[in-house]
């Protein structure tokens, strides 16, 4: 063999581990998609997680009883690794009728509520806050807006998941 071709075939050898890297990566990645959210138990005042799907509240960590809702937890440096930074912006529960209501179109049995309706059976309040509030109102709005801006850095706060 010449030296072209033997070049060429080292060429075609190091392309071809490249694209198997780059094949290994792709199927090791993450696809965004958590099976998991974050719930934080009323009474124990704990974060844990529960699967995406669960319908807040839920059982808590302690008892039956349903006092676990759903938690926004966010890194507002930007860096959903660094477990010191994450804050909870806000606790989210839904309405006893609304949950049925999902729990029956989940097993086919009801179709869903019309999208305008739904924001008044969800709630929303701050961790400190004593009172919950409808997403439809001004005050659960600012609720889920206010954590949304960028930090001292520049930097906007990230969702995290468990």
């Amino acid at each position: 063999m010449n030296k072209t071709n033997l070049s060429k075939i080292g060429l075609a050898a190091v392309l071809l581990a490249g694209a198997a890297f780059l094949f290994l990566r792709f199927l090791r990645e993450d696809s965004g998609v958590a099976e998991e959210a974050f719930f934080y138990d009323l009474s124990e005042k704990k974060l844990f997680a529960a699967p995406r799907e669960s319908v807040p509240p839920i059982r808590g960590l302690n008892d039956e009883q349903e006092d676990a809702v759903r938690a926004v937890v966010i890194a507002p440096n930007g860096n959903p690794k660094d477990k010191a930074a994450r804050r909870i912006a806000y606790l989210e529960k839904y309405a006893p009728e609304f949950k049925q209501q999902l729990v029956k179109v989940r097993s086919g049995e009801a179709d869903p509520l019309p999208r305008g309706t739904r924001n008044s059976f969800r709630f929303v309040k701050r961790l400190e806050d004593a009172q919950w509030h409808s997403l439809d109102s001004p005050e659960g709005e600012k609720i889920l807006t206010e954590w949304n801006v960028p930090g001292p850095d520049g930097k906007y706060p990230v969702v995290c998941v468990p």
